[in-house]
């Protein structure tokens, strides 16, 4: 029996599931159903969740390898667990003028995360603490729906293109990226269409991260991506997730893109805690 309760939204992808406190040890079953509802809609909402630090990260590891984060915003130190928001460890809030929270504003593009590394991630997974009185939402697309509407034509033309996805190329545009953190993390291939292993889906893979394809011009490249991206992120596909306290979200980084909706952190405080699961090869070797 399946112990997922699931309820989709009013959208072409996600679900709210209730009937499962994620801070308990899942049996075996139980995770595969977990994946398995990850596969079929991208995007799960859980609420009124009594989260920890502690019980993020063991839930995380039930989905797989936890992800280490080497972030500017996190002073280039690797970490498992991180917070996103205006709100640190101590407490304390940061202002808007506050160098971590103006490079936090590269989370406003739409984005797939880490797509800029050789082995992207798989899913995302975030808990809201503290949340703003308005603004800072997060929204998500769905590349998945996006492909289903593309033309044969236009599909034949894109199955067998490569995206070359480029860190310093997306955040640069935001904020400075330091040299050494650039080099840390230099351009790479990806496939411009993916298949999801478990139900063989396909879905376009962009962003902002997105910087151009392999063997074409610039210009060629941009009007691709362009448009691609355009089609996944019209407004009538759109999910805006408002957080409330207590909120878990589970999003799968290999067909939806997201992206923050911006606060005004002189004002209000935002504190989401957030973990990531490593993929499991690079995309160059799926499928």
């Amino acid at each position: 029996m399946n112990p997922l309760h699931i309820e989709p939204l009013n959208t072409p992808f996600g679900a709210r599931v209730t009937g499962l406190d994620l801070t308990t040890e899942f049996c075996v079953e139980t995770q595969e159903a977990i994946r398995e509802a990850i596969d079929t809609w991208s995007l799960l909402c859980f609420v009124d969740q009594p989260m920890t630090d502690e019980a993020h990260l063991a839930f995380t590891r039930q989905l797989g390898e936890p992800e280490a984060y080497v972030s500017v915003s996190n002073a280039g130190k690797a970490a498992e667990l991180i917070t996103i928001g205006n709100v640190v460890d101590d407490g304390s809030v940061q202002d808007s003028a506050h160098a971590r929270i103006r490079y936090q504003t590269g989370n406003e593009m739409w984005h797939s995360d880490c797509s800029f590394r050789r082995v992207p991630s798989f899913v995302t997974i975030t808990h809201a603490y503290e949340v703003p009185g308005e603004g800072g939402e997060t929204s998500f697309a769905s590349m998945r729906h996006a492909y289903a509407g593309l033309s044969a034509d236009m599909r034949s033309l894109i199955d067998p293109l490569l995206a070359i996805h480029d860190f310093a190329f997306s955040r640069s545009q935001v904020a400075p990226v330091p040299p050494i953190h650039a080099a840390s993390l230099p351009p790479v291939e990806q496939k411009l269409v993916r298949s999801n292993p478990g139900n063989g889906l396909k879905n376009y893979y962009v962003g902002s991260h997105a910087r151009s394809i392999v063997g074409w011009t610039g210009i060629e490249s941009r009007k691709l991506i362009d448009d691609l991206l355009k089609r996944a992120t019209a407004p009538e596909v759109i999910y805006k997730h408002r957080w409330n306290v207590g909120d878990t979200l589970i999003w799968d980084n290999r067909c939806l893109l997201h992206r923050g909706n911006g606060y005004d952190a002189d004002r209000w405080r935002r504190r989401l805690r957030q973990t990531r699961v490593a993929g499991l090869s690079p995309t160059l070797e799926e499928p």
